[in-house]
């Protein structure tokens, strides 16, 4: 799996799970308010905490090497737990994602609530920042690309979400879809622990 590959699959699975911050950019696509500017808000801020996360890991790694043992064996434990827990949601669960409906918003009230959403939410800081940042140490000279898969991901999702709502929200409010969604999720977690560990696994069998 290339750098760039691994960042874009990495940074889909990650993003599009059902949470507060998806649910109001879909809500702003229902009701077209301010579409564009949250959707490159929440984009521009994703890219921003994942070139921190991958830069932040080269310097660590360049002083203590040994922390990119640490990283890959905690990510791909991570990754794994993250990938059953999909699993599970797929087979147990019934989750549907309704915003809900309210006035309309002025731009500042619309961005001040976007950046709310992003920022101070802690596992925004996990999931970009410490995860990505540690799977990107397993792809030396490929920084950049990797990088720039997350980025595109993070962009793609969000201005996919935010003017495609009308036509997405239909088909997310059946359980079904998101148990799908769920499993493909889990997938490819399992698919990129398994990846970061295959070496040792290979030497064990």
């Amino acid at each position: 799996m290339t750098g760039f590959f691994a960042g874009l699959s990495l940074g889909f699975s990650l993003i599009i799970a059902i949470g507060s911050q998806n649910a109001f950019v879909l809500k702003q696509g229902l009701k077209r308010e301010h579409v564009f500017v949250i959707c490159l808000l929440c984009a521009v801020s994703d890219a921003l905490l994942i070139t921190l996360g991958v830069s932040g890991f080269s310097v660590i790694i360049a002083k203590a090497p040994w922390v990119e043992s640490f990283a890959r064996y905690g990510g791909a434990i991570f990754l794994a737990t993250y990938g059953a827990r999909s699993f599970w949601a797929a087979i147990n669960t019934s989750e549907s994602l309704t915003p809900a409906e309210n006035g309309n918003a002025s731009l500042a009230v619309a961005i001040t609530t976007c950046l709310a959403f992003t920022w101070l939410n802690p596992h925004v800081y996990l999931d970009t920042v410490v995860l990505l940042g540690a799977v990107s140490a397993q792809f030396p000279g490929q920084k950049l690309s990797f990088t720039l898969g997350a980025t595109l991901a993070s962009f793609v999702f969000f201005f996919a979400l935010g003017y495609g709502a009308r036509m997405l929200t239909p088909i997310f409010k059946k359980p079904l879809s998101w148990k799908v969604l769920d499993f493909m999720i889990g997938v490819i977690m399992w698919s990129i622990a398994i990846s970061l560990v295959r070496e040792q696994i290979a030497v064990l069998l």
